[in-house]
C-alpha cells in the first residue's frame, strides 16, 4: 500500500482518525515522524530541522482551531554532536514561542539517519473538522503558497554552487509560521479546515471527500508567495508549484461568506478567498477544468 491506502485503512479502524489531529475530552494530540532522506535536503540546519519539525505538527494543531500547550520530540541520529544536538533544540523551542507554546523535551535514540518523531498536545472544546463544509460557503487559505517548492530549488542550486546567501534563504524558507492565531481565529466561523501540507489541490480532495461538496477555484485568487516566482519558468509553473508541491503548512478553511470580516478583523495574518463550495455532483475545478488530486506524498 501506499500512504493514501494505508491511511485510508486506518481510518477504518480508528473511530478518532481522519483529521489532522485527534480530539479526547477538549484534548488535541498529533504526532508526525520526519526522515533526513525525504524531509532535510541537504543543507538544512539542525536548527531549522527542529523549527520545521516540531512546526510541522503544531499546525495540526492550528487546523483544529486548538490552541498548544506543549511539544516533545523523539531525536534519532547516528551519532550526537554537540552543536547540532543544541541547535535543534533551539529551533524546537523557538518554533513554540513563536505560537506562545513550550517545547518540553522528548527522547534521544540511535538510528542510522537522522529522523525525528513530534507530538504536540493542545486544547480546544470546539474543535472545527474537515467535514462541515456547505455549498455557498467561500474558500479560504492563509498566508502564501509555495514556499517549500521554492526552498527546495534553493537548497539543489546551493548545493552545486556552494551559494552560502542561497543555502542561508533556503533555510530561512523552510522556518515557516504555523498559524495557530488564525486557526483560532478562524475556529468559531470556519464550516471545514485542514493544513496544507499536502498540497492546496489535495487538500481541497480531501475537504471534498470528508464534506461530501464539490469546490469552485479560481487560479488568479491562489496567494502565490514571491520566492515561488524567483524559481518557477513562467506562471504556470508557479502556480503548479504553489498548488501541488506541498509542504507549505498554511489553512485551507470554509466559511460563510459574512464571517470574512471577523475573522480577518481577528488576525494579522492574511487571509485569501480562493473559490465557493458547491454541490458534490460540480466536482472540484480551477478556473473550471477538473482539479487534479495531486500532491505530496511520503516516500
Amino acid at each position: 500500500m501506499d500512504e493514501r491506502a494505508a491511511l485510508a485503512l486506518l481510518d477504518g479502524e480508528l473511530e478518532a482518525a481522519g483529521d489532522d489531529a485527534a480530539v479526547v475530552d477538549g484534548l488535541v494530540v498529533t504526532t508526525d515522524m520526519l526522515h533526513e532522506r525525504t524531509d532535510f535536503p541537504d543543507g538544512t540546519t539542525r536548527y531549522t530541522a527542529g523549527w520545521r519539525a516540531v512546526g510541522a505538527s503544531v499546525s495540526d494543531i492550528a487546523a483544529m482551531g486548538a490552541k498548544p500547550t506543549a511539544a516533545v520530540a523523539a531525536y534519532a541520529a547516528p551519532e550526537f554532536d554537540r552543536d547540532e544536538l543544541l541547535a535543534f533544540v533551539r529551533g524546537a523551542s523557538d518554533v513554540c514561542e513563536l505560537v506562545g507554546t513550550e517545547y518540553v523535551g522528548g527522547d534521544l535514540d540511535g538510528h542510522d539517519e537522522f529522523t525525528v518523531a513530534t507530538t504536540v498536545i493542545g486544547r480546544t472544546d470546539d474543535p472545527v473538522r474537515r467535514r462541515g463544509a456547505q455549498p455557498g460557503d467561500v474558500v479560504c487559505v492563509t498566508g502564501t503558497l509555495g514556499r517549500s517548492a521554492a526552498a527546495l530549488e534553493h537548497f539543489e542550486r546551493a548545493a552545486t554552487s556552494d551559494d552560502d546567501e542561497l543555502l542561508e534563504r533556503a533555510n530561512d524558507l523552510f522556518q515557516f509560521p504555523p498559524r495557530i492565531a488564525a486557526g483560532r481565529a478562524l475556529a468559531p466561523h470556519a464550516t471545514a479546515m485542514m493544513d496544507s501540507s499536502d498540497g492546496l489541490a489535495r487538500s481541497l480532495h480531501q475537504l471534498a471527500e470528508a464534506s461530501d461538496c464539490g469546490f469552485a477555484i479560481e487560479s488568479d485568487r491562489i496567494p502565490i508567495d514571491d520566492a515561488v516566482h524567483d524559481v518557477a519558468d513562467g506562471d504556470d509553473e508557479a502556480l503548479e508549484l504553489a498548488t501541488t508541491f506541498g509542504e507549505d503548512f498554511e489553512l485551507v478553511a470554509t466559511l460563510p461568506e459574512d464571517a470574512l470580516s471577523a475573522v480577518r478583523a481577528a488576525t494579522d495574518v492574511s487571509l485569501s478567498v480562493i473559490g465557493s463550495v458547491c454541490e458534490a455532483d460540480d466536482g472540484l475545478t480551477i478556473d473550471g477544468e477538473a482539479l487534479a488530486d495531486r500532491g505530496y506524498t511520503h516516500g
